[in-house]
């Protein structure tokens, strides 16, 4: 039984048939030995509706949802649990769903999208009855972090901006974003300037393009997934001009966004030398 915002949700058996309504949902249920019967598009997925990092796990070929929720087509792939915590359903989305199956909704007095990777993966474990696997995952994704952090003392108390540029307008990830807390467990902490334009609850702030200055940091990560930010102003940020910026592809971005148990892994494999370089 789990309490979550529209109320509790009752498994009674384990499931083994799972639709996933969430944003890069499927990377949680593969890592645990889990194959979807329903995925939903996002960004950076493959032909099959996962990332590179996690194509090689899919075995079988859920149907993918495209733009909002199609109620038929997660009926007709009659699962036994629906996980919707990072998907923005709507009380009336639940109540629909609920007729399908039990659904797993975000937990009481939090957002649509504010659970963090371990969070997620928990309460992904939660409904499938594989606590113990994830907290395996989650304890060895912690050790590796806190490694690379302790490898590199001179990155603890530096400075990192995630910035964005979504078709030529600019802005940047607060601390609540999963983004810019990836860097934040490497040591790096969001600039103050980002910091005091920052309202209760937002997860990030849009900039003018003529004036990128909140931006400026001792390193600057571009994350996207259109090829290099078209922000002429960039070239006045002296963490560009000292080479102290890194324009992040898009499988790079994709993996970041994402934020699981296996996309994290991919990502910092390629970011970290990055960040050294």
């Amino acid at each position: 039984s789990i309490g979550h915002k529209f109320g509790q949700s009752v498994i009674t058996a384990p499931p083994t048939r799972i639709a996933s309504l969430d944003f890069g949902g499927g990377d949680d249920l593969l890592a645990l030995g889990v194959q979807p019967v329903v995925l939903r598009l996002w960004a950076g997925e493959g032909p099959h509706g996962v990332g590179l990092w996690a194509e090689s796990g899919l075995t079988t070929q859920p149907i993918l949802l495209r733009g909002a929720p199609d109620f038929e087509q997660i009926a007709a792939a009659r699962p036994d649990v629906i996980l919707a915590f990072w998907s923005g359903i709507s009380a009336a989305d639940y109540a629909k769903l609920s007729r399908i199956a039990p659904v797993i909704a975000p937990p009481e007095g939090r957002g649509d999208f504010d659970l963090q990777w371990e969070e997620r993966a928990r309460l992904a474990a939660r409904a499938l009855g594989r606590e113990t696997q994830a907290e395996t995952q989650i304890t060895a994704l912690h050790s590796r972090l806190a490694a690379l952090a302790a490898r590199h003392p001179e990155w603890q108390g530096k400075t990192a901006s995630v910035a964005y540029d979504w078709d030529g307008l600019p802005g940047a990830f607060l601390p609540l974003d999963i983004r810019a807390r990836a860097l934040s467990q490497l040591g790096f902490a969001t600039p103050p300037a980002l910091r005091a334009l920052a309202t209760e609850g937002a997860f990030s702030v849009s900039l003018s393009p003529e004036d990128l200055a909140p931006l400026e940091a001792d390193l600057i990560l571009w994350i996207g997934t259109d090829g290099p930010p078209r922000q002429p102003a960039r070239r006045f940020l002296a963490a560009v001009q000292q080479g102290r910026e890194i324009v992040a592809s898009p499988d790079l971005s994709a993996a970041l966004s994402w934020s699981s148990l296996l996309s994290l892994p991919y990502a910092l494999d390629r970011l970290v030398p990055q960040i050294e370089t």
